[in-house]
């Protein structure tokens, strides 16, 4: 049932088992009552451990999506468009799309940033990005970078030696805030705009990458 090396005891692979499952292979014996802690603790680590992979590839799998759709989208709307807004309706006073973009990027860095346990970069602003960043193609660097910086956030979920903390901008309490709810907020937002982004596409007579066949 346990190895020896090195001078320590560890758990065999049967031993995990029981602790997983209840059942050892036949002619196995039982763990003793002061060895059964040990095997549910190696148990329980390693299906930690394998959690936080699964989440990890999760998130990057979202990354992606919303990275490739977003943009895309960016990309898509000519440059003399990046100053437009909707006039007709109730938009008075909203975004145009060049600054949904940068806040969008904005607060991807915000939030990436809490993820790590680091300083918000100080030209994201009150989530309105960098003043100095006006072309189309200096937000789409501004952009593609805030996504970067969110990919870091995700290579290190389960990694207990890079501490979270809270950001200003999010809703979420200090004992509630986790890596992978600043992830997922920064996530959920990054949608929020993308439908907006559509919108001001489709208005300009410009169909979404991300919606074309």
């Amino acid at each position: 049932m346990w190895s020896r090396k090195e001078g320590l005891l560890k758990p065999t692979i049967a031993a995990v088992l029981l602790s997983m499952t209840g059942v050892l292979p036949a002619g196995m014996a039982t763990p003793t009552a002061a060895q059964a802690p040990a095997v549910a603790s190696h148990a329980s680590q390693e299906s930690g451990a394998s959690d936080a992979q699964r989440e990890k590839r999760a998130q990057e799998i979202f990354l992606q999506l919303a990275q490739k759709l977003i943009v895309s989208a960016a990309e898509a709307m000519p440059a003399d468009k990046y100053g437009f807004a909707p006039s007709e309706g109730e938009f008075k006073g909203v975004r145009t799309f060049g600054q949904q973009v940068k806040h969008l990027a904005a607060t991807n860095y915000i939030l990436a940033a809490a993820a790590l346990n680091e300083e918000a970069p100080a030209d994201a602003g009150d989530e309105a990005g960098p003043e100095a960043v006006r072309t189309k193609a200096e937000i789409l660097a501004y952009l593609d970078d805030s996504f970067a910086h969110l990919g870091r956030a995700i290579a290190a979920i389960g990694d207990q030696g890079i501490a979270v903390k809270t950001s200003p901008i999010s809703p979420l309490p200090a004992k509630a805030v986790t890596r992978l709810a600043l992830i997922d907020e920064a996530l959920i937002h990054a949608f929020d705009h993308y439908g907006q982004m559509v919108e001001y596409l489709r208005m300009n007579g410009v169909v979404p990458p991300g919606s074309r066949p």
